[in-house]
Protein backbone atom coordinates (compact mmCIF):
# COMPACT_ATOMS: atom_id res chain seq x y z
CA UNK A 1 0.00 0.00 0.00
CA UNK A 2 1.30 3.45 -0.35
CA UNK A 3 2.48 5.15 2.83
CA UNK A 4 1.98 9.17 2.60
CA UNK A 5 4.68 10.58 4.97
CA UNK A 6 5.07 13.96 7.05
CA UNK A 7 2.28 15.94 8.61
CA UNK A 8 -0.73 17.37 7.96
CA UNK A 9 -0.29 20.93 8.96
CA UNK A 10 2.09 21.07 6.12
CA UNK A 11 0.35 22.70 2.88
CA UNK A 12 2.32 20.71 0.43
CA UNK A 13 1.69 17.22 2.51
CA UNK A 14 -2.07 17.78 1.99
CA UNK A 15 -1.27 18.46 -1.81
CA UNK A 16 -0.34 14.78 -1.93
CA UNK A 17 -2.92 14.19 0.39
CA UNK A 18 -5.36 15.34 -1.28
CA UNK A 19 -4.65 14.01 -4.80
CA UNK A 20 -4.47 10.53 -3.57
CA UNK A 21 -8.32 10.92 -1.80
CA UNK A 22 -9.71 12.64 -5.02
CA UNK A 23 -7.93 9.59 -7.30
CA UNK A 24 -9.69 6.86 -4.70
CA UNK A 25 -6.60 5.44 -3.84
CA UNK A 26 -5.56 3.55 -0.25
CA UNK A 27 -2.98 4.98 1.70
CA UNK A 28 -1.74 5.25 5.02
CA UNK A 29 -0.32 8.16 7.04
CA UNK A 30 2.77 8.29 8.91
CA UNK A 31 3.58 11.25 10.55
CA UNK A 32 7.06 12.34 9.80
CA UNK A 33 8.11 16.02 11.42
CA UNK A 34 10.44 18.10 9.07
CA UNK A 35 14.07 19.13 9.87
CA UNK A 36 15.95 16.34 10.37
CA UNK A 37 16.36 13.49 7.44
CA UNK A 38 14.84 10.21 7.40
CA UNK A 39 16.74 7.27 7.88
CA UNK A 40 15.22 4.98 4.95
CA UNK A 41 16.40 8.10 2.97
CA UNK A 42 12.96 9.70 2.12
CA UNK A 43 13.86 13.03 3.05
CA UNK A 44 17.06 13.63 2.68
CA UNK A 45 16.84 17.14 3.13
CA UNK A 46 14.49 16.97 5.85
CA UNK A 47 11.49 17.97 4.21
CA UNK A 48 7.89 16.50 3.80
CA UNK A 49 5.95 14.90 2.24
CA UNK A 50 7.47 11.77 0.76
CA UNK A 51 5.82 8.95 -0.77
CA UNK A 52 6.75 5.19 0.05
CA UNK A 53 5.72 3.03 -3.36
CA UNK A 54 5.69 -0.73 -4.14
CA UNK A 55 8.67 0.28 -6.52
CA UNK A 56 10.76 2.53 -3.70
CA UNK A 57 10.69 6.11 -2.01
CA UNK A 58 9.61 9.56 -4.12
CA UNK A 59 10.09 12.85 -3.09
CA UNK A 60 9.02 16.20 -3.87
CA UNK A 61 5.16 16.62 -4.34
CA UNK A 62 4.70 17.58 -8.03
CA UNK A 63 7.54 14.44 -8.48
CA UNK A 64 4.84 12.51 -6.67
CA UNK A 65 1.85 14.02 -7.92
CA UNK A 66 3.31 12.90 -11.80
CA UNK A 67 4.10 9.22 -10.65
CA UNK A 68 0.34 8.81 -8.69
CA UNK A 69 -0.82 10.12 -12.02
CA UNK A 70 0.93 7.60 -14.75
CA UNK A 71 0.72 4.73 -12.37
CA UNK A 72 -2.98 5.10 -11.52
CA UNK A 73 -4.32 6.72 -14.96
CA UNK A 74 -8.18 5.20 -13.87
CA UNK A 75 -9.03 8.97 -11.93
CA UNK A 76 -7.14 11.45 -13.89
CA UNK A 77 -6.06 14.42 -12.34
CA UNK A 78 -4.99 15.80 -16.15
CA UNK A 79 -6.95 16.44 -19.36
CA UNK A 80 -6.10 13.72 -21.94
CA UNK A 81 -5.71 16.63 -24.88
CA UNK A 82 -1.91 17.44 -24.11
CA UNK A 83 -1.68 21.47 -24.65
CA UNK A 84 -4.74 21.18 -21.83
CA UNK A 85 -2.49 19.09 -19.91
CA UNK A 86 0.64 21.49 -20.36
CA UNK A 87 -1.69 24.30 -19.20
CA UNK A 88 -2.84 23.08 -16.25
CA UNK A 89 0.48 22.50 -15.36
CA UNK A 90 1.60 25.69 -16.05
CA UNK A 91 -1.46 26.62 -13.86
CA UNK A 92 0.09 24.43 -10.73
CA UNK A 93 3.66 25.62 -11.16
CA UNK A 94 2.58 29.38 -11.31
CA UNK A 95 0.90 28.60 -7.84
CA UNK A 96 3.58 26.90 -6.44
CA UNK A 97 6.58 28.96 -7.05
CA UNK A 98 5.16 32.62 -8.19
CA UNK A 99 2.12 32.72 -5.26
CA UNK A 100 3.05 30.12 -2.20
CA UNK A 101 6.63 30.42 -2.13
CA UNK A 102 6.86 34.50 -2.15
CA UNK A 103 3.97 34.31 0.03
CA UNK A 104 6.04 31.95 2.21
CA UNK A 105 8.66 35.19 3.20
CA UNK A 106 5.84 35.50 4.88
CA UNK A 107 5.30 33.14 7.42
CA UNK A 108 7.77 33.48 9.88
CA UNK A 109 5.73 36.48 10.74
CA UNK A 110 2.47 35.42 9.75
CA UNK A 111 2.49 32.11 11.98
CA UNK A 112 5.79 31.23 13.89
CA UNK A 113 5.83 34.45 16.04
CA UNK A 114 9.21 35.64 14.67
CA UNK A 115 9.71 39.48 12.42
CA UNK A 116 10.28 39.90 8.89
CA UNK A 117 12.33 43.04 8.21
CA UNK A 118 10.29 46.33 6.17
CA UNK A 119 12.43 45.58 3.96
CA UNK A 120 11.32 42.07 3.48
CA UNK A 121 7.67 42.76 3.66
CA UNK A 122 7.78 45.45 0.80
CA UNK A 123 9.16 43.31 -1.80
CA UNK A 124 7.25 40.35 -0.90
CA UNK A 125 4.46 42.89 -1.13
CA UNK A 126 5.33 43.94 -4.37
CA UNK A 127 5.90 40.75 -5.85
CA UNK A 128 2.74 38.79 -4.51
CA UNK A 129 0.55 41.42 -5.98
CA UNK A 130 2.02 41.16 -9.62
CA UNK A 131 2.08 37.29 -8.88
CA UNK A 132 -1.85 37.82 -8.20
CA UNK A 133 -2.63 39.97 -10.98
CA UNK A 134 -0.90 37.12 -13.47
CA UNK A 135 -2.37 34.83 -11.73
CA UNK A 136 -6.24 36.09 -12.15
CA UNK A 137 -5.54 35.89 -16.09
CA UNK A 138 -4.70 32.31 -16.26
CA UNK A 139 -7.11 30.92 -13.45
CA UNK A 140 -10.52 30.09 -14.74
CA UNK A 141 -12.65 29.12 -12.13
CA UNK A 142 -15.61 27.12 -14.15
CA UNK A 143 -15.81 25.60 -11.42
CA UNK A 144 -12.61 24.36 -10.83
CA UNK A 145 -9.13 26.62 -11.12
CA UNK A 146 -8.06 25.52 -14.70
CA UNK A 147 -11.80 24.58 -16.08
CA UNK A 148 -14.37 22.33 -15.97
CA UNK A 149 -12.23 19.04 -14.31
CA UNK A 150 -10.81 18.65 -11.06
CA UNK A 151 -6.88 18.23 -11.64
CA UNK A 152 -3.58 19.34 -10.33
CA UNK A 153 -3.61 22.53 -10.52
CA UNK A 154 -6.23 21.97 -7.61
CA UNK A 155 -4.44 20.17 -5.58
CA UNK A 156 -2.28 23.09 -5.14
CA UNK A 157 -4.69 26.08 -5.47
CA UNK A 158 -6.92 24.49 -2.63
CA UNK A 159 -3.94 24.31 0.30
CA UNK A 160 -1.81 27.35 -0.78
CA UNK A 161 -4.86 30.03 -1.28
CA UNK A 162 -5.67 29.98 2.29
CA UNK A 163 -2.48 30.58 3.40
CA UNK A 164 -2.17 33.72 1.20
CA UNK A 165 -5.22 35.11 2.79
CA UNK A 166 -4.16 34.25 6.21
CA UNK A 167 -0.14 35.37 5.98
CA UNK A 168 -0.97 38.97 3.97
CA UNK A 169 -3.85 39.44 6.38
CA UNK A 170 -1.61 39.11 9.47
CA UNK A 171 1.57 40.54 8.20
CA UNK A 172 -0.39 44.03 5.94
CA UNK A 173 -3.71 44.07 7.52
CA UNK A 174 -5.67 42.95 3.92
CA UNK A 175 -6.25 40.11 1.86
CA UNK A 176 -4.02 40.36 -0.94
CA UNK A 177 -7.02 37.74 -2.69
CA UNK A 178 -10.05 40.22 -1.63
CA UNK A 179 -12.15 41.23 -4.62
CA UNK A 180 -10.48 37.97 -6.70
CA UNK A 181 -12.67 34.93 -7.52
CA UNK A 182 -10.32 32.94 -5.42
CA UNK A 183 -12.19 33.34 -2.07
CA UNK A 184 -15.34 31.90 -3.80
CA UNK A 185 -13.52 29.21 -4.96
CA UNK A 186 -11.54 28.60 -1.71
CA UNK A 187 -15.02 28.53 0.22
CA UNK A 188 -16.31 26.03 -3.19
CA UNK A 189 -13.47 23.68 -2.78
CA UNK A 190 -13.80 23.48 1.08
CA UNK A 191 -17.12 22.21 1.09
CA UNK A 192 -15.66 18.98 -1.13
CA UNK A 193 -15.49 15.89 1.24
CA UNK A 194 -12.04 15.52 0.99
CA UNK A 195 -11.32 18.82 2.11
CA UNK A 196 -13.54 19.12 4.93
CA UNK A 197 -11.68 15.76 5.93
CA UNK A 198 -8.06 17.34 5.36
CA UNK A 199 -8.56 20.36 7.09
CA UNK A 200 -9.69 18.59 10.42
CA UNK A 201 -6.98 16.43 10.53
CA UNK A 202 -4.66 19.52 9.70
CA UNK A 203 -6.63 21.50 12.34
CA UNK A 204 -5.21 18.43 14.69
CA UNK A 205 -2.09 18.28 13.11
CA UNK A 206 -1.34 22.07 14.42
CA UNK A 207 -2.71 21.76 17.83
CA UNK A 208 -0.22 18.69 17.98
CA UNK A 209 2.78 20.48 16.28
CA UNK A 210 2.70 23.40 18.63
CA UNK A 211 2.58 21.22 21.72
CA UNK A 212 5.86 19.82 20.39
CA UNK A 213 7.48 22.14 20.01
CA UNK A 214 6.43 23.96 23.48
CA UNK A 215 7.35 20.78 25.15
CA UNK A 216 10.72 20.89 23.07
CA UNK A 217 11.69 24.57 24.63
Amino acid sequence: MLVLRGFAASNYYNKVKLALMEKNLPFQEELFWTGKPAIDGGSLLGKVPFLKTPEGILSESEVILEYLEDKYPEVPLLPKDPFAAAKVRELAAYINLHLELTARELYPQAFFGGKISDETKASVEKKLKTAIEGFNKLAVYTPFIAGDQFTIADCSAIVHLPLITMATKIVYGVDFLEGTPARDYVKRMNAMPSMVKINEDRKVNTELMIKSRSAAK
